[in-house]
């Protein structure tokens, strides 16, 4: 894994999560620019996917390749069935969904760090 674009990852959604909490306390729902972020969070977990697939191909290992591909795979699936979750009801709490949503990202970045570095902190 590439320690740098893992915190980007994650760093990135702790600021989308920071934005929809913020939102969520002036009482408004999801806006499209809120949206936005959330598919610059997407496309960075794309990358993260190509990035995983590219150090594979590449002859390098995680720990537990099963659990890496699940993590790795799964991560892609948040915050599309956040997202679907949200928008089902337009609401202050689903701009709260949206801000869950984006919290869970840097902790399955982190399991995906760890099951990479073969550490079970």
């Amino acid at each position: 894994m590439i320690t740098g674009f893992s915190v980007a990852v994650a760093v990135s959604s702790l600021v989308v999560a920071g934005w929809s909490f913020v939102l969520a306390a002036r009482g408004r729902e999801p806006q499209r620019a809120l949206l936005a972020g959330l598919a610059v969070v997407e496309t960075l977990l794309v990358a993260q996917l190509v990035i995983g697939i590219v150090l594979l191909i590449s002859g390098q290992h995680p720990g537990s390749l099963v659990t890496y591909l699940a993590y790795l795979i799964g991560s892609l699936l948040v915050v599309p069935a956040g997202t679907v979750w949200a928008l089902a009801e337009r609401s202050r709490s689903s701009t709260v969904v949206l801000g869950i949503t984006c919290v869970a990202i840097p902790v399955m970045v982190l399991r995906l760090y760890q099951v990479w570095s073969g550490t079970h902190a």
